[in-house]
Formats: structure tokens, sequence, C-alpha cells
């Protein structure tokens, strides 16, 4: 049997209704990458097994990479310095209490002679993760995990000094030369010549007694 034809005009409106469906899908949801580096983040640590069992606790020691550079000062922990990271979690009646012990290195330029320094670094913090009560704090505990990231960022950064010096007791750049000046360094002794008018006058009679 002959299959009826449809009209031309039905067959149009189908494709065109089929098109328009096919336009009406939504747009892919763009992936917001700080939320997948915060998931993937060695400062990120699972507490399940701590989550309301006060009096718990557990320790943490991972050696991490810094996600991006850490300060802007004279120096810097450099995007890729390896952070030494020690955690205690311990779990309170509030949330978890964490206390961190942090090593690392920081680089860049001594701030009297300008040359290149690397200064070791050992920071330590503690910080209560609260477990979520609708009111706002500072952190919180959240999917059975507390991210350390940003506290640990800002601790290191905190410690980064504002003056660095290579050592103590730098002398820094000579004013004259703008050469690193060492120990026992001695300035060169700057000539004016309106002094040279005078350098030919005699003593006089009574300098000359007083001799």
């Amino acid at each position: 049997m002959c299959r009826a034809l449809l009209p031309i005009s039905s067959v149009l409106r189908s494709r065109r209704l089929v098109r328009i469906v096919r336009d009406a899908r939504p747009a892919p949801c763009p992936v917001d990458s700080s939320l997948v580096t915060a998931q993937n983040s060695p400062f990120r640590i699972n507490i399940h097994d701590l989550t309301n069992r006060p009096g718990q606790m557990r320790e943490h020691r991972t050696i991490a990479s810094a996600p991006e550079q850490w300060g802007a000062g004279l120096v810097v922990v450099q995007q890729g310095a390896e952070v030494a990271v020690s955690l205690r979690c311990e779990s309170v009646h509030e949330g978890i209490l964490v206390t961190a012990e942090l090593g690392t290195t920081a680089t860049g330029e001594c701030g009297r002679c300008l040359a290149e320094i690397t200064l070791p670094l050992r920071v330590e913090f503690q910080e209560l993760f609260a477990y979520h009560s609708g009111e706002a704090v500072e952190c919180e505990v959240h999917d059975d995990h507390v991210d350390c990231e940003t506290l640990i960022r800002d601790a290191i950064v905190l410690a980064l000094p504002f003056q660095p010096v290579c050592q103590p007791d730098c002398l820094g750049l000579d004013p004259e030369t703008g050469q690193r000046r060492e120990p026992h360094h001695v300035s060169a002794v700057q000539h004016d010549p309106r002094w040279d008018a005078l350098s030919g006058f005699a003593a006089s009679p009574d300098q000359e007694k007083e001799r």
C-alpha cells in the first residue's frame, strides 16, 4: 500500500519545529575553574571521620606546591614553590580545630643592597572551622572538608618581611659608586674644586708659631 503523502506545508512546519526545539536547548554552563581547583586542592582536607566526634584527632602531612605567587613585596613565595604542611585536626563540639605548621622558601632582593636572597619561612597558626549553623563565620566545615588554602596563603604572606636583608649587618650600596659596600669599605671622598683657591695660601705667622 502506498502511504498518503503529507502536504508540503506540513513537512516544512515539522522541520521548522524540530529546528526551533534544537535551538532552544540550553547552552552548556561554563565551569568555574576556581571551584575545580578548590576541589582538587592539596590544602583541602577530608575530615569525615572526625565530624561530630569530639575528642577525636588526626594528623595530616603533605608537601604541596604554591598554586600561585604569594606576596607582592621584595620577597615572595614563587608559584610552584614547595610548601611543607603539617596539620593537626581535632574534633570539638563547635567544629574542627586545625593547628598548622608550615615551611617554605621565599626569594627576592635584599632591601639594602638589592642582592638576590633566599629566606626560609616557618609559620604556625590555629583556626576553628565551625559546623554550619546558619550564622556567618569566617571558616566553616563544608561537605565534610576543611579548606585551609586561604589560611595557609595569608599566614605565609603575613610572615614575609617588609624590608628583607641578605644579612643583619648589610651596609647597602655606596651612594657614589652604586656598588655593594663590603665590611671595612671606605667610600671615595669627593673632591670639591671650590677649595682649590685656598690651597695656595701660606699659613699666617701666628699659625707658624703655634706649630
